[in-house]
């Protein structure tokens, strides 16, 4: 008898077979089937997109942020990097008995902070408490309703050799810093991770040259370039001489035998635009607080295939696989 285990939610290969060989295949309908961030709806006379994540991160409060934090970011990026202007959230806590009130406040506070900071308003709830025991302290579920911007045209169908591909940042500092937190490791430097809303970033830069947006979350950027190339068909190369990554999360990464590229990210975006405008873009992205370390990675190669190459700072060529297993559980 078939058992889900960690690795079905880890965001890899598990995760994505489960995905579309139970829930595509019996909750069959043209907007989930396009497995996008978020469901783009035409209501009247406005484009919409909404979206819905569940957050049972451990542990609930972490360099740089918390679930509260966390839940309110990871909808409203999952709205923007669809091309939507963020505007309404829900939030439904299921808490545990004897959850401290202290904490819940806490919690509720920066759930609200965010928010203001996003220009976003939760506009429905719900709370549910359960026996102790029959939860780890609080999940957080977070849906999200935006408007899409009148000049955002993100399709994977739209892709084509040569564009180029772009990250925002530095990558794998949020699961480098719920790692630490969650072992106590004794670490020299200290890692934060970089839970923030992309809204204002995207806002700045949205434009017919960008055609592809997503946020490289569980299983990380090696992950995310994986989807999108069995998305359009074609293989992606990118250049590790290239890649962002700061030196503390490197040596951490090092030191445990984990890899950076599958590392999670809950403030940055991978971007795929033309190769003409790819500068431009860039040059925009980097004059905002959260794109300063953007680089260009990489780009679309015009040999088919599905598969994403990484070449190497020694000259050779390796292929990067989506996540298998569990890399680190209960990461949002």
């Amino acid at each position: 008898m078939k058992k889900i285990t960690l690795s079905h939610g880890s965001g890899g290969r598990l995760m994505h077979e489960l995905i579309k060989g139970l829930f595509i295949k019996n909750l069959d309908n043209p907007y989930l089937n396009k497995l996008g961030d978020s469901a783009l709806i035409h209501a009247k006379n406005k484009d919409l997109a909404y979206t819905t994540d569940s957050f049972v991160i451990s542990p609930i409060f972490f360099p740089g942020g918390d679930i509260g934090k966390l839940s309110v970011c990871g909808t409203v990026n999952d709205l923007c990097v669809s091309g939507a202007n963020p505007r309404y959230l829900s939030c439904g806590m299921i808490v545990e008995e004897g959850f401290d009130y202290s904490d819940l406040e806490r919690i509720t506070l920066s759930i609200k902070q965010t928010c203001k900071k996003a220009g976003v308003y939760v506009v429905a709830g719900d709370f549910k408490v359960v026996e102790k025991g029959a939860a780890d302290r609080i999940f957080i579920n977070t849906s999200g309703i935006g408007e899409l911007y009148d000049n955002a045209r993100i399709s994977s169908s739209r892709i084509r050799p040569g564009d180029k591909v772009i990250i925002s940042g530095t990558i794998g500092d949020h699961g480098a810093a719920v790692l630490l937190a969650r072992e106590e490791l004794k670490f020299k430097s200290r890692i934060s991770s970089d839970c923030a809303c992309l809204n204002d970033l995207v806002s700045s830069i949205i434009s017919s040259d960008v055609k592809f947006m997503r946020d490289p979350t569980r299983g990380g950027l090696a992950t995310t370039l994986n989807e999108i190339a069995q998305e359009i068909g074609y293989n992606i190369g990118i250049d590790e001489k290239t890649l962002p990554v700061k030196e503390s999360v490197m040596a951490l990464c090092e030191i445990l035998g984990l890899e950076p590229l599958y590392m999670a990210n809950e403030g940055k975006v991978v971007l795929v635009v033309s190769s003409k405008s790819a500068s431009r873009i860039l040059s925009r992205i980097k004059k905002h607080d959260l794109g300063r370390g953007a680089r260009i990675i990489g780009e679309i190669d015009r040999e088919k295939g599905k598969k994403v190459y990484l070449k190497t700072k020694i000259g050779s060529s390796r292929i990067l696989d989506m996540l298998i297993g569990e890399h680190l559980p209960r990461i949002c």
